[in-house]
C-alpha cells in the first residue's frame, strides 16, 4: 500500500509528540482518518460529538500540559464548528492546531457543496494559517504550524483539499519554475532567551527597593514561579492579588494572597489597589482596569514574555521583557528586604476577616441549597492533585471563593473569552492528558445544557470525571447584569420543565443523581468522587443568590435598587437571600 499525504501529515504529529486528536469524521477529511488509522499506534484519536467541544478539549490539553492541542473537523459547517473553541485557546495563549478539510482542489472557485473558505474564516483566530496544495508541503507546513502556535502562544490551522489528503505521498504534479526547492524542516522548536536585559533588571531593582506599599498582581502567566512569587512577596512585604486565570499560582491559603481581584474578587484586593505606591504585574493582561489603580497613581513594574502586553493596561514605569520565572530568578537576590510589614500584616488581617464571612456563606442548613455551600462541599471532598475545570458565569464567582487551591490543585476556565460550555470538554481533554489525577466540571445549567451530549464522549472512554452542574435554572450571571444595569430581570429563567440531567447521565452509562436538599449533597459529590467511570450531579441550588462583587459601590446599589423599583419580578426572594446572608457574616464576626 502506498504512502498517501495524510500519513506524512499525521506522523509528522507524532514526531512532534502529539498523542491525541480530538475530532469528528467527514467526507471532508477521510484521508486524513486514514492517516489516523495508520498512525494508531502512535496517535489516538479521540471522537466526540460535537467540533466546537473537540477544539475546547484540544485547548484544554494545550493549557494544562503545554504542549500543542490538536483538532480536527470536516470541511464547511466542520470547520465553522471550531471557530469558538478556537478563540477560546487565542485569547488566552494556548498553543493548538486546528486540522480542516476542504473540497478538492479541481472543484474550488465553482461553488461546490459545503465549500467554505475556511482560510478566510480563521484569519482573525490563527497566527498561522495554510492550505496544502501540493504534496511536496508536507512536513515542512507541519512544522511551521507548530512552531508558530508554540512560538505566538496561538492557533495554527492547516487546511487540507480532499485530493491532496490521498495523494501519494511527496507526489510533484507541477513543473517548477522558482530557483527553489520544496522546504526541508525538522520537527524541533527551540524557546527564545527569557531573561530581560541587564538594564532593565536594573532599573527594576532601584524602583522596588524604594518603593513603599507595593502590591503584587499574579496571573496565569506566572504559573510554575509561585515559590518565587511568594519569596517576592516575603521581600517586599507585598500581598499577593491573583487574577481569575492565575488562581493556581499559589495557594489560597498562602499568608501572602488577598485572593482574586475584580467583580470575582475580594474586598481586602479592592482596598488594596487603592493603598499602594507600587504594582508589580507578574504574567497578567488583567483586562478590568476600573479594578486597578489609577493611571499615573502608581509605579508599575511589569513582567511578561510578551513585549506588546507590557503596558496595555496601566502606564509601565519599568517594562521587564522575559519569563516571570528567570526573571525573579535575577531580581530577588538584588533586592532589600521590607524592614516594615505593616503593610502586609494590614491585608493577612484584612483576609482573615474575609474568609470568616465566606466561610459563614457556606451554610448547611441553607435551604434552597446555598451555591457556596456546594463549592465549599467540592472543596472539601477534592483531592488534593485535583484539577477544577470551571465554566463562566456565576459559578466562576462561587469557584474563585470557595475552591481552594492547594497542594498540586489546578483550576481552568475560559480566561479572555469567558464563553460558556467550555467545562465538559475541557475535563474530557485533561483527563486523556493525565488518566491519573481526579478531573472535575464544575458548569451551570446553561452551559452544560449546551455540550451535554459530550458526557456520553465521557462515557464511551471510561473516564472517571465528576461533572457537578449548579443548577439554579437560570442564566444567572445576566440575570444579575441586567439587574446591576437598573433594569429588571427579563428573558433569563428557563421555568419549567426542566431537563432532568441525573437521568441523561444515567442513559449514557454513567453515574447521575438530582440533589434538591442540603442534607443529601456531601453523600452524593463522596460517591460521584469515588465513581470508576464518569458521574453526574444535578444540584438545585437558590436560583436567587447573587454573586456580589467583593465591594459594593454605591453605583452598582442604585442601580441595584432602580431594579426593584422598575418591576423586578423576584425581588421579595432576592431580598430574603441578601437578608440571610447577611445575617450569616454578622454571625460569622461574632
Amino acid at each position: 500500500m502506498e504512502t498517501i499525504t495524510s500519513q506524512v501529515l499525521i506522523s509528522r504529529l507524532a514526531d512532534w509528540g502529539v498523542d491525541t486528536v480530538f475530532g469528528i469524521p467527514g467526507d471532508g477529511i477521510n484521508g486524513i482518518m486514514e492517516g489516523l488509522r495508520r498512525n494508531a499506534d502512535r496517535v489516538r484519536f479521540v471522537l466526540v460529538h460535537h467540533e466546537e467541544a473537540a477544539a475546547f478539549m484540544a485547548s484544554a490539553y494545550a493549557k494544562a500540559t503545554g504542549r500543542i492541542g490538536v483538532c480536527l473537523a470536516t470541511s464547511g459547517p466542520g470547520g465553522i464548528h471550531l471557530a469558538n473553541g478556537l478563540y477560546d485557546a487565542a485569547l488566552d495563549h494556548a498553543p493548538v492546531l486546528a486540522i480542516t478539510g476542504m473540497q478538492e482542489t479541481s472543484v474550488l472557485g465553482t461553488g461546490y457543496q459545503q465549500e467554505v473558505d475556511l482560510t478566510k474564516l480563521y484569519a482573525d483566530v490563527a497566527v498561522y494559517n495554510q492550505m496544502v496544495v501540493n504534496p511536496q508541503q508536507l512536513p515542512a507546513l507541519v512544522d511551521l504550524a507548530v512552531r508558530h502556535a508554540y512560538a505566538r502562544r496561538g492557533v495554527s490551522h492547516l487546511c487540507v483539499p480532499n485530493d491532496i489528503q490521498v495523494a501519494a505521498a511527496g507526489e510533484d504534479p507541477y513543473q517548477h519554475v522558482a530557483p527553489a526547492n520544496p522546504s526541508s524542516t525538522a520537527p524541533v522548536y527551540l524557546r527564545a532567551a527569557t531573561r530581560p536585559r541587564d538594564d532593565d533588571l536594573t532599573h527594576a531593582v532601584a524602583t522596588l527597593n524604594a518603593a513603599g506599599r507595593t502590591a503584587i498582581l499574579a496571573g496565569v502567566g506566572a504559573r510554575g514561579a509561585g515559590t518565587l512569587v511568594e519569596a517576592l512577596a516575603e521581600k517586599l512585604g507585598a500581598p499577593v492579588v491573583k487574577s481569575l486565570p492565575g488562581k493556581m499560582v499559589i495557594a489560597d491559603d498562602s499568608p501572602y494572597t488577598t485572593g482574586g481581584i475584580g467583580l470575582l474578587g475580594t474586598a481586602p484586593s479592592e482596598d488594596l489597589m487603592g493603598d499602594i505606591d507600587t504594582l508589580i504585574m507578574l504574567g497578567t493582561n488583567f483586562p478590568y482596569t476600573k479594578h486597578l489603580p489609577e493611571p499615573g497613581s502608581v509605579k508599575v513594574v511589569q513582567i511578561d514574555v510578551e513585549q506588546t502586553r507590557v503596558g496595555t493596561r496601566l502606564p509601565t514605569a519599568v517594562p521587564l521583557v522575559g519569563d516571570v520565572g528567570a526573571t525573579l530568578e535575577a531580581l530577588l537576590p538584588r533586592l532589600r528586604r521590607q524592614p516594615d510589614r505593616s503593610h502586609l500584616e494590614k491585608y493577612q488581617a484584612a483576609m482573615r476577616d474575609w474568609r470568616e464571612k465566606m466561610a459563614a456563606l457556606q451554610d448547611p442548613q441553607r435551604d434552597p441549597i446555598a451555591p457556596q455551600y456546594l463549592a465549599a462541599c467540592i472543596d472539601e471532598l477534592a483531592t488534593d492533585d485535583a484539577v477544577l475545570c470551571c465554566d463562566s458565569g456565576t459559578i466562576a464567582t462561587w469557584a474563585a471563593r470557595h475552591f481552594t487551591i492547594r497542594g498540586g490543585r489546578e483550576f481552568y476556565l475560559s480566561g479572555n473569552l469567558a464563553t460558556m460550555a467550555p467545562g465538559l470538554p475541557y475535563a474530557i481533554g485533561i483527563q486523556h492528558a493525565f488518566p491519573g489525577r481526579q478531573v472535575i466540571a464544575l458548569q451551570g445549567d446553561g452551559g452544560f445544557a449546551m455540550l451535554m451530549a459530550e458526557f456520553s464522549t465521557a462515557c464511551r472512554y471510561g473516564l472517571p470525571i465528576t461533572v457537578v452542574i449548579n443548577n439554579n435554572n437560570a442564566l444567572g450571571q445576566i440575570l444579575w447584569e441586567q439587574m446591576v444595569l437598573g433594569y429588571p430581570e427579563h428573558g433569563v429563567r428557563f421555568g419549567s420543565p426542566q431537563p432532568d440531567f441525573a437521568a441523561w447521565a444515567q442513559a449514557c452509562g454513567g453515574f447521575g443523581a438530582r440533589i434538591t436538599k442540603p442534607g443529601d449533597l456531601r453523600g452524593a459529590l463522596r460517591e460521584a468522587l469515588a465513581h470508576p467511570g464518569p458521574a453526574l450531579v444535578d444540584v438545585a441550588v437558590d436560583p436567587n443568590e447573587p454573586p456580589m462583587p467583593g465591594k459594593v459601590s454605591y453605583e452598582q446599589a442604585k442601580k441595584f435598587a432602580a431594579a426593584f423599583l422598575h418591576g423586578q419580578p423576584h425581588k421579595a426572594a432576592i431580598a430574603t437571600t441578601l437578608f440571610k446572608d447577611k445575617i450569616a457574616q454578622l454571625k460569622g464576626d461574632a
